[in-house]
C-alpha cells in the first residue's frame, strides 16, 4: 500500500507534467496509487519526449503500449502507454484516444523498443 506522501508526490508530478505540457495534457490524476495522464493524440511525441527528458520525470524506460476498444465511442480506441522511472521509482500511464481512420504518431524515434508493440497495437 502506498503512503499518503507517495500519493501526494504522484499528484505533484502529475501537476508538474500538466503545467509544463499544457497543449499535450488534458488531465492527470492519481487513482489507486497510479498516475495516469490523459493526453492529446497529436502531441504524444512531444509529451513522451518531455516525460523521458525532464529531470523531475526521468521516465527513461518504455514498458509497453496496448490498445483498448470502446465501440460505443466516436473515438473508439484508446492507446495506453506505460513508462517507468527507475531513478524516481515512479510509473506513469499515458492514455490517448483515436478513431478508426486517424493514425497515432509513432514513438519509435524515442524508444526503439516500441517498434514491436506499435506494430501489434496499431
Amino acid at each position: 500500500m502506498m503512503t499518503t506522501e507517495a500519493i501526494e508526490a504522484l499528484g505533484e508530478l502529475g501537476a508538474h507534467i500538466a503545467a509544463r505540457q499544457p497543449d499535450a495534457v488534458k488531465s492527470a490524476d492519481v487513482t489507486l496509487g497510479e498516475l495516469t495522464v490523459f493526453a492529446e493524440r497529436d502531441h504524444i511525441v512531444s509529451l513522451m519526449r518531455f516525460l523521458r527528458d525532464d529531470q523531475q520525470c526521468n521516465f527513461e524506460t518504455f514498458v509497453d503500449v496496448c490498445g483498448v476498444d470502446y465501440p460505443e465511442r466516436t473515438e473508439r480506441f484508446e492507446v495506453v502507454y506505460h513508462l517507468l522511472s527507475m531513478r524516481m521509482n515512479h510509473r506513469v500511464r499515458v492514455r490517448i484516444r483515436t478513431d478508426e481512420d486517424t493514425p497515432v504518431p509513432s514513438i519509435v524515434g524515442l524508444w526503439p523498443a516500441a517498434n514491436w508493440f506499435e506494430r501489434e497495437t496499431f
